[in-house]
């Protein structure tokens, strides 16, 4: 076994990683199916799981050791079901990546809908991390699992973007509870940890920053978000993996624990 093997080798490890049907779950998905670990794919839809599990299986060495899971993260009977099952099929998980997110639509503060804010706090706040964490931390307290937490949070979790105001109250909550849950579990070994992708083109953000698609051109949005990244451009969801792989890694990450690492292209160090 070769020292990066040896350091960097995810073959013991069991992932569930919730919201795969995001784009960067889904390139964090392809990651550790590929690094050789045990993978639990859990989505919202039943009716993608044939179609998760079909696009991801070739990628494994094993396809035993793929699994892909109807599993609704904002609902914390179906996590405690959906991590019973995989723990039966796979092993008890120890590596939890919370993907579950999403915004939905923008405009003055004014005029923000109580109720669609309340759903957006839901979908990245309760099901995008208490929920799961939750689930999972209490199994691994009883059965002394030193596992790791990986949160999705955002350039919100650090600065207000605008209009989106329940979104960057929510990403806010996930950098907050990221730390406090890294104190509150460190003495059992748990670690957590989080990710701040930068701007990444994916479902929900791509009418927002893409004027079109055949030419490139950019709405006022995307060339005042690539203006102010110091790489000038947006994120392929592959530079996300690299982050993701290294907080899975109890050899090279064992001792970190409460950090965000943004992978932003430079997005937070823009200055006048």
């Amino acid at each position: 076994m070769s020292y990066i093997e040896d350091q960097f080798g995810l073959s013991e490890a069991v992932v569930v990683i919730t919201g795969a049907g995001g784009i960067l779950a889904s390139s964090l998905a392809e990651a550790f199916v590929k690094a050789g670990a045990k993978v639990s794919l859990w989505v919202r839809r039943a009716e993608v799981v044939e179609e998760t599990r079909a696009l991801y299986a070739p990628m494994a060495a094993d396809p035993s050791r793929l699994q892909v899971l109807a599993a609704d993260a904002g609902d914390k009977a179906a996590v405690a079901a959906a991590y019973a099952e995989t723990s039966a099929a796979l092993g008890a998980p120890n590596v939890l990546i919370n993907a579950v997110g999403g915004n939905k639509g923008k405009g003055p503060f004014v005029e923000a809908d109580p109720a669609v804010f309340e759903d957006i706090l839901r979908l990245n706040l309760m099901a995008g991390l208490l929920i799961p964490t939750q689930v999972f931390a209490a199994a691994w307290l009883k059965a002394s699992i030193k596992g790791s937490i990986i949160n999705l949070a955002s350039m919100g979790s650090y600065v207000p973007l605008s209009g989106v105001w329940a979104y960057n109250a929510a990403k806010a909550g996930v950098l907050n509870l990221t730390q406090a849950c890294a104190k509150e579990f460190g003495a059992a070994g748990i670690r957590v940890n989080a990710i701040a992708p930068g701007f990444f083109l994916g479902k929900q953000n791509k009418a927002l920053l893409v004027a079109n698609e055949a030419t490139g051109e950019l709405t006022a949005r995307g060339a005042d978000v690539v203006r102010r990244t110091a790489f000038a451009r947006f994120g392929k969801a592959e530079e996300l993996r690299g982050a993701a792989l290294f907080l899975a890694s109890p050899r090279v990450s064992g001792f970190i624990t409460g950090i965000c690492i943004p992978v932003d292209g430079g997005f937070l160090v823009d200055c006048i």
